[in-house]
């Protein structure tokens, strides 16, 4: 054992490093209602307490249970918020009051219980979470029906679709798991004694859900997670603590598969194994040099179709250290590996017997010939090639003349050295039995050549016998070695082959934006990095599967192809080529399921004169097949973020304009209509000069909500792409003028100086939306602007652009605040003078001007106030000839 392995894994240590700081979560698990569960989280609540733990009830159901509600006694209980939905109250747990309250332990019952709409999470087992992240300790309880992972399976047996589920990742976040569980019997007869529900719905209860079978299958599932939940608990402890030693308090079993054995034969035997043991079991191709073996991968694919857990691994040393390492790391109880052929067993001690040596914690079976049959004949491995077999012998044919060259020029003691160099060459480009070949050919070839006697195999000193003796060692394991290295080296770069091919994958995938990007992004990667052809079917707005993309590219599939993909898709298992379901089809169908859903089903098929796929290449291809899930689920996570998005904004627009219409155009509708009101009212007892002030209120107001009505009338056009600018030639100063003869009650009392430069006098603009930008300009400073100061428009023409200013004297823009300005409905906070306007006047200041191809930005006026600076592009201007003196 190395010093590695005696250290604890990093992993577990961080897991456990995770976990302080936030407080711990026990579940009391049950199989059904009834069971007890809240009794014993009450009687341990009890317990906990009279240690001198703060102990609270944020939410406790006892359905009348006297039993349970005298455990009650002594606790406090934090109470119940009540929430009003659909007109009807409900008493929910407060999880304010238990933040502020903090408690070291605090008792949640039903913890799969679904909130009511407006409470801060959808789910209790949300509060939960956040409870625990404030560091106080939960104790809650659930019913194993409640799992998101067997609730198809509950519905099938019970034939109920549970509603109300969370996820398995929250049991597997629980501190402490507590199995409450009683015999069917039992729990029938709580029923009827009216424990669990009133006897009206208990006679109905023991005939349906709470049948025997259907409480067998539950406790049967129960007892199963509970034991899961300890076997993991078990193999965390070893990995934190460096436990070396396998602890087999459950039976596993690892089946060794290993080029030479009966392979298939030894995963027949491990599945029967597995299941009179009713163990998991897991099926192991070991290599020593990382190669493929064709009869260890059917073995392997047949092994996966039996339901066993598949790995592979390279044993750069002992492949015994290595399988025994492994079975140690997985807490595996029994290996069984095959006792290999006669042949190889008198050339190498067999594996059974390193592992029985270094095995004494585990179980060996080992597997012998198989009966009286006749072994099938022996053929060659379908990646038998001859060609290192030849290049051993030309490299050795290669070697005499050239050692003879030496043995002329050159005064080299022993010419054996020449030798060495076709038997590590082979090595290198081979195999071993290459290598093995060629350092016995060059063990004759030097004997015959050039040892005397020479041209004969005779040796006649006794030095001789052991310097051959010394070279046919060395050759054969230089060539041995130099095998397993080129072996290694292939397996190494077949390694980093699919690791870039991975991070590829990734890097593409996040560059995607649209579903078709996606799916065009996962067939590619999966073509360019296992050879098969490559669909993508994902299911259409009708609810049938479509292709959404293939390379090399196809429309449809045939209707065998088309049926194994619907049964893959809608059982989210595998189907089609190389499995039992509907293997008519050319492609094998793989679903893409997600935690939410099954996207879609990925197929592939071998191309053309292609060779069938490795092991290695279908583990890759399986690791891509969860990656093309993750990234099609991220696109529909895009597109629902973007819809929602788009809902939030369109509602935030629609809050905002409601507002502007309740508010800001009630206004001057008020103002009208209390004038009106007056003047019918009071009539001809009216005096002249308040008859003459209510109808210029009553102008005023109009013009201002026809001022409110003509920007929303704007912004609609705006909004919906209607505008049509129409340019023309203008005097800027008339419209300017235009400008403030719309405005001229709103600017009563506000000095409006104009300054416009003699380069600026003609500026060639659409004279309405111009005349717009100026007018909710001015509107927008005198709003801002103190009684008294004036408010400056000034305009030039510079570096071939109409800069127009409109500024004021007001408080001005602070700088952080300035990009919001032009948005639409933003409006700004304590003005001076005037309440803020619909938040519509600027924006549509921008809009226009982009429409007629400028800029509008915002700054802080010299001297203090806001300055709106607009820049539209211009043409030189035209030269108007003189008019003559009669016009």
């Amino acid at each position: 054992m190395t010093e590695a392995d005696e250290r604890p894994d990093p992993d577990a240590l961080l897991a456990e490093i995770g976990r302080e700081g936030s407080g711990r979560l026990k579940i009391f698990l049950g199989a059904a209602p009834g069971v007890g569960k809240t009794y014993e989280m009450l009687k341990a609540a009890q317990d906990a307490k009279a240690e001198g733990i703060d102990v609270v009830i944020g939410i406790v159901e006892t359905h009348g249970r006297r039993e349970t509600e005298a455990l009650l006694v002594g606790l406090e209980t934090i109470p119940s918020r009540v929430v009003t939905y659909r007109g009807r109250s409900f008493p929910e747990m407060d999880l304010d009051a238990i933040l502020a309250r903090q408690p070291a332990l605090i008792l949640i019952d039903e913890l799969a219980h679904t909130n009511i709409p407006g409470s801060r999470h959808a789910k209790r087992w949300q509060d939960v979470e956040e409870l625990l992240a404030a560091g106080i300790d939960v104790h809650t309880t659930l019913n194993i029906q409640h799992l998101e992972s067997l609730n198809d399976v509950v519905e099938r047996i019970a034939g109920i679709k549970v509603r109300e589920t969370l996820p398995d990742s929250v049991l597997e976040k629980a501190t402490e798991i507590e199995l409450i569980d009683v015999t069917p019997e039992v729990l029938q007869k709580r029923l009827r004694e009216g424990k669990v529900y009133v006897p009206e719905q208990a006679a109905r209860a023991i005939t349906r859900f709470f049948s025997r079978g259907n409480l067998t299958a539950l406790r049967e599932m129960a007892l199963r997670v509970a034991a899961e939940r300890v076997d993991r608990d078990m193999l965390d402890f070893m990995r934190g603590h460096a436990v070396a030693s396998a602890w087999p308090a459950r039976e596993r079993i690892l089946v060794c598969l290993t080029s030479g054995a009966d392979a298939e034969r030894l995963v027949r035997t491990g599945r029967r194994m597995a299941d009179r043991s009713r163990a998991p079991w897991i099926a192991l191709a070991v290599s020593e040099t990382g190669g493929s073996d064709t009869g260890v991968e059917k073995a392997l694919a047949l092994a996966e179709q039996l339901g066993a857990e598949t790995e592979s691994m390279s044993a750069a040393g002992s492949r015994s250290e290595a399988i025994l390492d492994f079975a140690r790391r997985r807490n595996v109880s029994r290996i069984v590996v095959g006792a290999g052929s006669r042949v190889r067993r008198l050339f190498r001690r067999p594996l059974h017997e390193h592992l029985i040596a270094g095995g004494e914690a585990f179980e060996i079976a080992v597997l012998g010939g198989g009966g009286t049959e006749a072994p099938p004949p022996q053929r060659l491995p379908d990646d038998f090639s001859i060609r290192p077999y030849l290049l051993g012998i030309l490299f050795v044919a290669l070697a005499v003349p050239f050692g003879f060259l030496v043995d002329e020029t050159l005064p080299l003691a022993n010419l054996s050295l020449v030798f060495l160099a076709p038997v590590l060459a082979s090595g290198a480009t081979g195999r071993v039995p290459a290598a093995v070949l060629t350092s016995i050919l060059a063990f004759v070839a030097y004997n015959y050549f050039f040892t005397e006697p020479r041209l004969t195999l005779t040796m006649i000193h006794a030095w001789q016998v052991l310097t051959l003796g010394f070279f046919l060692l060395f050759s054969l394991v230089v060539g041995i070695l130099g095998a397993r290295l080129n072996a290694q080296v292939a397996a190494m770069r077949l390694a980093e082959r699919h690791t870039r091919a991975l991070y590829e994958f990734t890097r593409k995938a996040l560059t995607a934006t649209s579903d078709y990007d996606m799916a065009w992004t996962v067939v590619s990667q999966v073509r360019s990095s296992v050879p098969v052809e490559t669909v993508l079917l994902t299911p259409d707005a009708t609810g049938r599967l479509a292709v959404l993309a293939a390379s090399p590219p196809i429309d449809e599939i045939d209707a065998a192809s088309e049926a194994a993909a619907n049964w893959a898709w809608r059982q989210g298992q595998r189907a089609g080529w190389s499995t039992n379901t509907l293997p008519s089809s050319a492609w094998l169908f793989v679903p893409l399921i997600t935690r939410e859903r099954t996207e879609g089903v990925l197929g592939v098929r071998r191309e053309a004169g292609g060779e069938p796929l490795r092991a290695a290449d279908r583990r890759l291809l399986e690791t891509l097949v969860d990656q093309a899930a993750l990234v099609l689920e991220r696109a529909h996570m895009i597109a629902e973020t973007a819809e929602a998005q788009r809902y939030s904004q369109t509602e935030k627009l629609r809050t905002a304009l409601l507002s502007s219409v309740s508010h800001d155009l009630r206004t001057p509708l008020v103002s009208i209509i209390g004038a009106v009101s007056t003047l019918d009212a009071l009539g001809p007892s009216i005096g002249a000069r308040d008859r003459a002030e209510l109808l210029k209120t009553i102008g005023s107001e109009a013009n201002r909500l026809n001022r409110f009505i003509q920007n929303l009338l704007d912004m609609t056009r705006l909004g919906y792409g209607a505008l049509a600018v129409r340019r023309e030639w203008l005097d800027l100063a008339d419209v300017v003028t235009a400008a403030r003869e719309r405005l001229k009650e709103r600017l009563e009392g506000t000095e409006v100086r104009v300054r416009i430069a003699p380069n600026a006098t003609i500026v060639e603009a659409d004279p309405t939306l111009l005349e717009q930008v100026i007018v909710n300009l001015l509107d927008n400073a005198a709003r801002y602007c103190p009684s008294g100061a004036p408010v400056e428009v000034t305009a030039e023409r510079r570096e071939g652009r109409l800069v127009l200013a409109i500024a004021d004297h007001g408080p001005g823009i602070p700088p952080d605040k300035r990009d919001r300005v032009f948005d639409l409905f933003w409006r700004a906070e304590n003005s001076d003078r005037q309440g803020a306007g619909t938040g519509l006047g600027l924006a549509i200041v921008r809009g226009f001007v982009e429409a007629m191809g400028g800029r509008v930005t915002v700054g802080e006026r010299v001297g203090g106030g806001a300055r709106f600076e607009i820049g539209l592009p211009q043409p030189a201007a035209p030269q108007f000839a003189p008019e003559p003196p009669d016009a």
